[in-house]
């Protein structure tokens, strides 16, 4: 990807972050609303180009379309968990929200047109904003979020619901220490678990996005390497990466090596 357009993607999702995080600094539920009625935008976006395509006789795209599906669906889940814990009770909140995603979606569309690696990099960074802020937040308010009951909407979602479009998007399986593959299948005890497997859903997001950056396949390389595109990931993010997965390490790499 042309490092100029890497440059501009990163100005304008850390510009937004930014405002957003300035606008909602001590409302954690609205600006999680916020964050996440405009995360999900892009998979919209990639759908109803592929789906265009897909009606001009383009059949490749089948894959990729199910798998955005799954993603769409799974932040859709995320919305209606800040919905039900009040994101989403103010009009000004909600009509912001709203604005931000209408011209956001025609954005991604008018980028992805012009270059997948370059929609889907927007993506990829949204999507490490969105780890990073949940993780903080879970380390400052653990001992809070222990004691709050788990949402209607997060237990049907991730315990009783049919797991298959919830293990549709997640597309870079890591092997535990006896090389194994198994499926997440989370268990929801507290409000603190639930923000747990937002947090982690986010990272499974973002490894599909940087594989399509990197090597336009969402399961990546041999090996499931999965690095960011601006380079080599700090310790202590790899260290929270690893946590997400149960102990299972993920290799970083510079792409530009």
């Amino acid at each position: 990807m042309d490092d100029r357009l890497f440059t501009l993607n990163k100005k304008i999702i850390d510009t937004v972050y930014d405002i957003i995080c300035f606008l909602y600094k001590d409302k954690d539920y609205p600006r999680f609303f916020v964050l996440e009625t405009v995360a999900r935008v892009p998979y919209f976006a990639y759908l109803s180009v592929l789906h265009l395509r897909e009606t001009f006789g383009d059949r490749s795209g089948g894959e990729r379309m199910r798998t955005h599906y799954a993603e769409a669906d799974n932040e859709l889940h995320h919305l209606l968990i800040m919905e039900s814990l009040g994101g989403n009770d103010s009009a000004v909140d909600r009509a912001l929200a709203q604005s931000m995603a209408f011209g956001y979606y025609w954005y991604v569309i008018l980028v992805y047109l012009l270059s997948e690696q370059a929609a889907y990099h927007l993506s990829e960074l949204i999507e490490d904003h969105a780890f990073n802020t949940y993780d903080g937040f879970l380390k400052k308010n653990e001992e809070k979020l222990k004691t709050l009951p788990v949402p209607d909407i997060a237990r049907k979602y991730y315990e009783e619901d049919n797991p298959f479009l919830f293990d549709l998007f997640c597309t870079v399986p890591e092997a535990d220490d006896e090389g194994q593959f198994s499926k997440r299948r989370p268990k929801l005890n507290s409000l603190y678990d639930v923000f747990v497997n937002v947090r982690n859903d986010e990272r499974e997001h973002w490894k599909t996005l940087c594989n399509l950056v990197q090597y336009e396949d969402m399961q990546g390389p041999p090996g499931g390497v999965v690095g960011k595109v601006e380079g080599t990931a700090p310790d202590e993010e790899a260290r929270l990466l690893r946590e997400a997965e149960g102990g299972g390490g993920i290799d970083f790499k510079n792409p530009f090596d």
